[in-house]
């Protein structure tokens, strides 16, 4: 049954998440050519600064949620309750991995419904994709995933990497604006549009902010490679083509901090960072250099698979370090830090200008 082959396959990713290296080998998120300007200075105390923002109607108490993860496996149920439940205490929010699954298969549904279950008031964004949007689904199935987390938001997530690599993968992408227009236009909930790793450029937000997404979450390289876990499932069933095409495209995509620069001057919608975010000080840069939120998930992955407390630490840390870097750079709010000086060097700098942007105007802001 395709359920069983679905299963089958989230079980797979979880697996080789947690034992292989799936992160990007040769390509960067360009966070390390990012230089936020010290404030030797800051005139502010640091156990005052104000981490908190609202952002789609919901307080966050720093910028930052966990970004979707899994779904539809009895292992899945236990890592979304022990995220959900960290989450509810800090005030944060989660994503959900794809519902896909969960759509045709009733008995999984738990293992997202348990999310909010375990975070009654937390920031839940459900998860539909886009291939199936293409194929089989639409408004229906998207209102049923959004009821099924009772969620604050749906995202749409765009992998046609993953899809290329993948030997059973949903390679058609034809109308797929349009089919992104009518839930933005349907939906009782804000749709957020998310790559799952390998960026998206200026011209992709154009047509997405004129098609009335909410948001966009822009997933660039630099963090999981989806392509890179295509490679070890292919390695393990010896299936050789499809290995070749996991290692040839195990670094493609765009930058984070390229694609997030991109994002915020191309359109005034919100924007979240992620693809490689790792620490507080890639959520403080993403932040200032225009992110409404930053996102990850691997670096929760781990901690998930233990308990809700492992999960909250980790938190705990990032949030800490987001505090610490607003403290040196003289921003007490978030609304301070979109303001601070920045300074783009490197290659990011360079891509920037090719494309036709102009990286030296985040020096000149004002404090």
């Amino acid at each position: 049954m395709l359920d069983d082959i679905i299963g089958e396959r989230k079980a797979d990713h979880i697996d080789v998440c947690l034992k292989e290296n799936v992160q990007s080998q040769k390509v960067t998120t360009g966070f390390e050519d990012v230089h936020l300007v010290h404030n030797a200075l800051p005139e502010i105390e640091r156990d005052k600064i104000d981490t908190s923002l609202t952002v789609f109607g919901y307080k966050f108490s720093a910028p930052f949620f966990v970004g979707a993860m899994t779904g539809g496996t009895e292992q899945a149920t236990k890592i979304n309750a022990a995220i959900a439940e960290a989450v509810e205490s800090l005030h944060l929010g989660m994503g959900v991995g794809s519902q896909r699954i969960a759509i045709d298969n009733p008995k999984v549904e738990r293992s997202f419904s348990i999310v909010r279950e375990k975070a009654p008031t937390a920031f839940v964004l459900a998860n539909i994709g886009g291939p199936q949007l293409v194929n089989k689904y639409g408004v229906k199935e998207a209102k049923k995933v959004v009821d099924m987390v009772k969620a604050d938001a749906l995202a749409v997530h765009l992998n046609a990497l993953q899809e290329a690599v993948q030997p059973e993968g949903d390679t058609n992408y034809s109308n797929l604006l349009q089919k992104i227009c009518k839930l933005a236009q349907e939906l009782d909930v804000p749709v957020v549009v998310k790559e799952t790793g390998a960026g998206i450029c200026a011209e992709d937000v154009v047509m997405l902010d004129a098609a009335g997404v909410a948001a966009i979450d822009v997933a660039g390289v630099g963090g999981t490679s989806w392509a890179a876990v295509e490679y070890y499932r292919a390695k393990a069933r010896k299936d050789e083509a499809s290995q070749r095409l996991g290692e040839t495209f195990w670094d493609w995509g765009i930058p984070t901090a390229v694609s997030l620069v991109e994002t915020v001057k191309s359109s005034r919608l919100p924007v979240i960072a992620s693809g490689g975010i790792r620490t507080g000080v890639d959520v403080t840069k993403a932040l200032a250099l225009g992110a409404s939120l930053a996102s990850a998930t691997y670096p929760f992955l781990g901690p998930a698979t233990k308990s809700s407390e492992d999960v909250k630490k980790a938190l705990g840390y990032l949030v800490a370090e987001v505090r610490n870097a607003m403290f040196l750079v003289g921003a007490n709010s978030i609304e301070k830090l979109h303001q601070v000086p920045v300074v783009l060097t490197g290659k990011t700098s360079e891509w920037l200008t090719v494309r036709g942007f102009q990286p030296e105007v985040y020096a000149r802001r004002k404090l």
